[in-house]
Formats: C-alpha cells, sequence, structure tokens
C-alpha cells in the first residue's frame, strides 16, 4: 500500500511539475485553466492522504509532525481556494503564488527519493540533488519572467536557465540580472550552491570508503594494525 502510495505522489508529482512549466512557457493564465485546477486539486486530495497515512504508520508521531508539518502546509490548495472566493491579486502576486504547487512538488519528489532510497548517506545525497535541480529550476522560470521585458541579455529560458546553473556553480556568466527579484534570486542561489556542493565531495569521499572497505577490508585492517602496534624505535 505505502509503495502504490509513493509511487503514486511521485508521478503526481512530476506531472504537476510538467503541466506547470507548459503554462508558464505558453503564458496560460493558470486559474482559467479547468484541467491545471482540477489536476492540481487532486494533486493536493492525494498528497494531504499520503501525509496522514505516513503519520498513522509512524512509530514516533510527534517526530513526524515536526519534520513533515511543512509538506502537509505546502498540500493545501490554494489556488482553488483563490479561485472558489474570487481573490484578487496582482499579476506579480499570482505569478509567485503559482509556485507553491511546484514547491509542492519537488519536496514530494525529495521525500518519496529518499524513501526509495535504504542507505541513508545516499537517501540525503539524492534528497539534496532533487532539491537543488529543483530551486535551479524554478529559479530560472522565474527570472525568466521578470528578467525577459526589461534585460536584453535574456531573450529567452535557454538564457535563463544558462544564467540559474552558471550562478548556483558560483561560477557566473555574461547574464546578469537588473530587476530586484532577479538580484535576490542570484544571492539565494550562490549561497545555495555554496551549501549544496561540498556535499557531493562528502559523499563521494564516503562512498569511495565504503567501496574499499567492501572489496579491500584487509587494507584498513593492516593500516589500522600498523598505527596501532607499531614498535617503539626507541
Amino acid at each position: 500500500m505505502t509503495t502504490f502510495l509513493y509511487m503514486t505522489v511521485l508521478l503526481l508529482s512530476l506531472g504537476l511539475i510538467i503541466f506547470i512549466s507548459i503554462d508558464t512557457f505558453e503564458g496560460i493564465n493558470f486559474l482559467d485553466n479547468h484541467y491545471y485546477m482540477t489536476y492540481q486539486l487532486w494533486v493536493c486530495v492525494i498528497f494531504v492522504i499520503y501525509f496522514f497515512v505516513e503519520y498513522a504508520i509512524s512509530d514516533d508521531k510527534w517526530h513526524y509532525i515536526k519534520h513533515r508539518w511543512f509538506f502537509l502546509v505546502l498540500s493545501i490548495p490554494y489556488l482553488n481556494i483563490i479561485n472558489l472566493f474570487n481573490i484578487d491579486f496582482t499579476h506579480e502576486e499570482l505569478y509567485f503564488i503559482r509556485f507553491i504547487p511546484l514547491a509542492r512538488g519537488a519536496l514530494a519528489l525529495s521525500l518519496i527519493i529518499g524513501y526509495m532510497t535504504t542507505n541513508l548517506i545516499s537517501s540525503l545525497f539524492l534528497s539534496y540533488i532533487v532539491i537543488m535541480l529543483s530551486v535551479i529550476y524554478f529559479a530560472s522560470l522565474i527570472f525568466l519572467e521578470r528578467e525577459q521585458p526589461v534585460n536584453n541579455l535574456v531573450p529567452n529560458y535557454g538564457a535563463a536557465l544558462w544564467w540559474a546553473l552558471m550562478d548556483a556553480t558560483t561560477i557566473g556568466s555574461y547574464i546578469y540580472p537588473v530587476t530586484v527579484t532577479g538580484k535576490i534570486l542570484a544571492v539565494v542561489l550562490a549561497a545555495l550552491g555554496m551549501m549544496m556542493f561540498p556535499l557531493f565531495t562528502v559523499y563521494i569521499t564516503n562512498w569511495v570508503q565504503r567501496y574499499n572497505k567492501r572489496h579491500n577490508p584487509t587494507l584498513f585492517e593492516d593500516e589500522f594494525t600498523d598505527q596501532r602496534y607499531k614498535p617503539d624505535e626507541s
């Protein structure tokens, strides 16, 4: 049952990200898109069910709520509530509100991929990768929407994605933001890159050590013995 639920959430998350991306590229008003609003409502319902199923089978329920409450908050169908009560927002406000489902999908992907990995270190590593790639992708969409009308260096999405990747790796590029939103994204992506990329080094080092221990156990035993029982030459 839980495996089926995991796969359902995984597929729904991917579908949600694809759906929003297509609407963004084509400039479709998502509040007027009946198919999208219906889809994301059912995604929210499934995500809420997933949260409470996980809560029910959790051994430490308080620990689960403390570490998963944000997932439940993101699972609330905000867009449907806005549409139902005809709440007025500016174009800019609605644009950022639409990224709540994207954040919901990214968080679900990181959680599910983490659950499907048995090794704790690999689970954390894969979760971090999903989160980082998701943030880079979302930042590129926001950067395109805010910068393209006023920045000649951002003629299309390819340029926005290139900027986001180069900024996250702290390498930098010929593209520089001119809007306040773009400048904030530049700082956020650079900070994220400085925090995340050292994890790759730690993971690879740990993986190499585990590989050597499995295939050359005597190497570590001999090294430990030499260091501990080295005779006193004095």
